[in-house]
């Protein structure tokens, strides 16, 4: 089976920084894309960025220029740097890895984290 851990949320003041972790754990082969959706209180879930290679990256207009995702393919995880944090940046954010292929040859298209809070606030 597969499981995506999500680790780094938190507290934050405006301005200030957090990074984010998520694991996913399992016999893995290959992870095709990996990213980060968020969803505040009384929205819907929303891309903030998504990775497939370190060249190939694609972030929501928001997180543009304050937020950088990388991603460790040895490790399986992937990471969302947040920096310059706004208020209406809170939201659970939750790991998202497309095209998990196991050893055993099973595939698992579309997987997700339990999520993880951030707040910002003074």
């Amino acid at each position: 089976q597969v499981q995506l851990v999500e680790s780094g949320g938190g507290l934050v003041q405006p301005g200030g920084s957090l990074r984010l972790s998520c694991a996913a754990s399992g016999s893995i082969v290959s992870i095709n894309t990996m990213g980060w959706y968020r969803q505040a209180p009384g929205k819907q879930r929303e891309l903030v960025a998504t990775i497939r290679t370190s060249t190939s990256t694609n972030y929501a207009d928001s997180a543009k220029g304050r937020f950088t995702i990388s991603r460790d393919v040895a490790k399986n995880t992937v990471y969302l740097q947040m920096n310059s944090l706004k208020p209406e940046d809170t939201a659970v954010y939750y790991c998202n890895a497309l095209g998990i292929r196991l050893r055993s040859g099973s595939y698992y298209f579309d997987n997700w984290g339990q999520g993880t809070q951030v707040t910002v606030s003074s």
